[in-house]
């Protein structure tokens, strides 16, 4: 037993717990994972910088704070320049739409193996159903041979009687032996247009506003281990190698933003109809004809467009 200054004495077990959670909990170094706090950043404690192994920090900037995930131990320490940083936003989305894509097979998978779970389940109760309505019904027959055999010859009313009951025992079990083979299940087959939906409903679980980000947290270490990240300068990507449990890797990019951009960025689409129109037509008809053709804002929703924002 150990001594704990709080609640007395705890057992060798929970202590041998506790100072692995602790030893987990200790994420700002190499191989430590912080565990699931909530907060807004997705992948707190689960980056691994892939420049120097130690553990991504977060920051919150702008109003509303966003995520913003960054190595900079080395140049608080040593004055090096910092390995990294880059918006937390696009990251996580781009993580748990990995995240979905992984379980979804998953999920499909186990709906099938819960089905044929209930369907043995039920075939299993059948079968002892039968058995026993078997056994029984061999009972009774065996039971109406003895008295048909223990009933005096010479009484025929009853020993016809006697007959008959043992007939109808040996008919029953007659009819239950043909009836058990007649009644053997299919083979299980379930349509697989069923779950064509499954990631649909997924995301929308995911999305719910009753999930916390704390749940996400949790169930995001459920299946991943570590995500080691790095910056490639040369197409501004942050690339992420992102190591499942079960040993399977993966390779996720998501573009890095310029400075000065942001998420809501016009498209392309609506930036080239803008230019055609300039100079020609005033703002209000520019905006007009993006709504009217159901140009997305830099939101990415659907209208509408007003003229002090173009």
């Amino acid at each position: 037993m150990i001594r704990d200054h709080h609640e007395g004495y705890i057992s060798w077990d929970e202590y041998e717990r506790n100072q692995q959670q602790l030893a987990l909990n200790n994420y700002g170094r190499s191989g430590g994972t912080k565990s699931g706090r909530g907060g807004k950043a997705l992948l707190s404690g689960l980056l691994t910088c892939g420049q120097c192994g130690r553990r991504l920090s977060v920051a919150y900037t702008g109003n509303p704070q966003n995520p913003v995930y960054r190595c900079y131990k080395q140049n608080l320490m040593m004055g090096l320049p910092r390995c990294m940083t880059f918006g937390g936003s696009k990251v996580d989305a781009a993580v748990a739409r990995e995240l979905l894509r992984a379980v979804e097979p998953l999920a499909i998978e186990a709906t099938f193996e819960a089905e044929r779970m209930h369907r043995e389940r039920q075939e299993e109760q059948r079968h002892i159903h039968d058995d026993l309505e078997l056994r029984q019904a061999r009972y009774e027959a065996s039971l109406a041979e003895r008295r048909y055999a223990a009933c005096d010859p010479d009484n025929r009313l009853i020993a016809a009687q006697l007959e008959k009951n043992w007939e109808t025992a040996l008919r029953r079990v007659r009819d239950l032996e043909v009836r058990k083979p007649a009644d053997s299940p299919s083979t299980i087959e379930v349509d697989p247009g069923t779950f064509a939906n499954l990631a649909d409903n997924l995301q929308a679980a995911w999305d719910s506003p009753d999930v916390t980000m704390r749940v996400r947290q949790q169930l995001l270490r459920t299946l991943i281990a570590d995500i080691v990240v790095d910056v490639d300068d040369a197409v501004r990507d942050v690339v992420l190698t992102i190591h499942w449990k079960g040993g399977r890797h993966s390779e996720l990019r998501v573009r890095k933003p310029q400075s000065g951009e942001h998420g809501c960025a016009t498209t392309e689409d609506a930036l080239a109809v803008m230019r055609s129109m300039a100079g020609r037509w005033s703002d209000e008809h520019i905006a007009a004809s993006l709504n009217r053709i159901g140009m997305p804002t830099g939101k990415e929703k659907p209208g509408p467009h007003t003229a002090s924002l173009l």
